[in-house]
C-alpha cells in the first residue's frame, strides 16, 4: 500500500476511534517479577459461557506492565468510577515528575490472584492470563475471570473525544416522540448550569400548562443532550457549537470582576486586567467558562495566577468572599452575599472583552414541537425585559 494512503487511513482510524466511548481501566499485576500497572481503554468482554468468563485487554508493548503481566500470568482490571480520573492520569504517566510510585495515588487490596485491586473501584475483574499475542504496537491479552469485586453504586469514568466524561441515562427517541404526541406534551429543555437558576424558573412559570423536563450541565453535556435527542431545545453559550445546531441569539453577557469586600481594588469604579496580574484567581472551571475567562486575561497580556478552581458558581463566589482570590464572571446574582453571609463587590472589567452570547439551540433538521416554539417566544419576552443574568 502507498505510504501516504496508509498514513491517511491511520489518521482517520485514530480520529474515528476517538469518538468511540470506552471505560477507563487500570490494569495491574503482581507476582514473581514484581508489581506494575497501566491505564487502558481497550478492554472488552469475550464470553460469559466459557469454562470461566473471559475478557480481553490491550496493553502497549512499551509499557513495563506488559512484560510483567506475561511473566506473572495474572492481572486485575479495575474499572474506574467517574470521580477517579486522577488515578487514570497517574497511571498514564501524567504526573511522573511528581509521583515516584504510581501506586501511592490510592489505597489497594490484593485479589486472590495476588494482583492489586483499587480499594473502591466501580468493578474489578481478577484474571488469569490464558494467552497473549502482539499485534502492531499492542499485546492482546485473553484472560479468565476468576473473581470479581462490584461496587454497590457509582458510574463509570468514560473516555471519548479525547476527554473524560461520565455516563448519563437518556430517554430513547421513541419515548421522546411519544411524549410529544401526548395531549399533555412535555418539553425537554437543556440549560447551562451557571445562569440556569436566574432564568429557568421564570421561563417555567411562563410555560404554564406544559411540563418541563430540565436538563442541566456544561456546554459539552448540553450539546450532547441535543444531538442524542435527550433535549429538544437548550439555552447555552454560543461557543464551540457545530453547524448541525441552529442557534437563536437571545442575550449577551459582559465579564466583570468579583472581589471580596475590603479588597484593595474594591474602591475603584472599574478594573484593568493588568491590575489583576499579581492577584490570585479563582477560576470557574466549567467548559467553556474556564477557557473564556483565562483567555480574557491572556488577551490583555496577563498570565492569570490561578490559585483555585471549581465547577460550582457558588463555590467560586464563596472562595472569593473568603479572600482566596478574585474571579471573572458574567452572571450576576441579585444578592451581593455568599452562602455563608460574606459581602462581595462587583466591578466592571475594562477592555475590549468579547461578550458571552447566550443562544437557544436545537437540531438543524428537526421540526420543533409547539411547546418548543412557545419556549422560544417566552425566552424572547423574558430576555427583552433584561432578566438579571448580566
Amino acid at each position: 500500500m502507498d505510504a501516504k494512503i496508509e498514513q491517511a487511513i491511520r489518521n482517520k482510524f485514530l480520529e474515528g476511534m476517538s469518538h468511540a466511548a470506552c471505560t477507563v481501566n487500570i490494569v495491574t499485576t503482581d507476582g514473581e517479577v514484581g508489581r506494575a500497572g497501566v491505564t487502558v481503554s481497550a478492554m472488552a468482554s469475550v464470553s460469559a459461557d466459557s469454562d470461566w468468563p473471559t475478557l480481553l485487554v490491550c496493553v502497549h508493548h512499551l509499557s513495563p506492565a506488559a512484560a510483567k503481566i506475561v511473566e506473572n500470568g495474572v492481572l486485575c482490571v479495575n474499572v474506574l468510577r467517574d470521580d477517579q480520573s486522577y488515578i487514570s492520569d497517574t497511571f498514564a504517566g501524567r504526573f511522573r515528575d511528581e509521583v515516584s510510585d504510581k501506586f501511592e495515588c490510592t489505597e489497594w487490596v490484593n485479589m486472590p490472584s495476588g494482583a492489586p485491586r483499587i480499594a473502591d473501584p466501580l468493578v474489578a475483574f481478577d484474571c488469569r492470563l490464558i494467552s497473549s499475542e502482539k499485534v502492531g504496537t499492542h499485546y492482546i491479552f485473553l484472560c479468565e475471570v476468576r473473581d470479581l469485586h462490584i461496587a454497590r453504586s457509582g458510574s463509570p469514568l468514560i473516555y471519548a473525544n479525547r476527554a473524560y466524561g461520565a455516563s448519563t441515562r437518556i430517554d430513547g427517541a421513541r419515548s421522546l416522540a411519544a411524549a410529544r404526541m401526548n395531549a399533555g406534551a412535555k418539553l425537554s429543555v437543556g440549560c447551562f448550569h451557571t445562569f440556569g437558576p436566574f432564568i429557568m424558573p421564570r421561563l417555567i412559570e411562563k410555560m404554564e400548562g406544559i411540563g418541563i423536563r430540565l436538563i442541566e450541565g456544561d456546554q459539552r453535556r448540553l450539546s450532547e443532550s441535543l444531538r442524542a435527542g435527550e433535549s429538544e431545545i437548550a439555552l447555552l453559550y454560543d461557543m464551540d457549537l457545530d453547524d448541525d445546531l441552529v442557534k437563536i441569539p437571545v442575550d449577551e453577557l459582559h465579564p466583570y470582576v468579583l472581589l471580596p469586600d475590603g479588597h484593595r481594588l474594591a474602591a475603584q469604579s472599574e478594573i484593568e486586567p493588568t491590575e489583576l496580574a499579581e492577584e490570585p484567581m479563582v477560576l470557574l472551571d466549567a467548559p467553556p467558562s474556564a477557557d473564556y475567562f483565562a483567555g480574557i486575561m491572556r488577551a490583555a497580556g496577563v498570565n492569570p495566577l490561578i490559585a483555585h478552581r471549581s465547577a460550582s458558581f457558588e463555590m467560586v463566589r464563596g472562595m472569593v468572599g473568603h479572600g482566596l482570590g478574585y474571579a471573572l464572571l458574567v452572571t450576576k446574582p441579585a444578592s451581593d452575599m455568599t452562602y455563608d453571609g460574606l459581602k462581595l463587590v462587583v466591578r466592571p472589567l475594562v477592555g475590549q472583552n468579547a461578550p458571552s452570547s447566550i443562544v437557544i439551540a436545537h437540531r438543524r433538521q428537526e421540526t420543533l414541537s409547539a411547546p418548543a416554539r412557545r419556549f422560544i417566544e417566552c425566552c424572547r419576552e423574558v430576555f427583552m425585559k433584561k432578566a438579571p443574568v448580566a
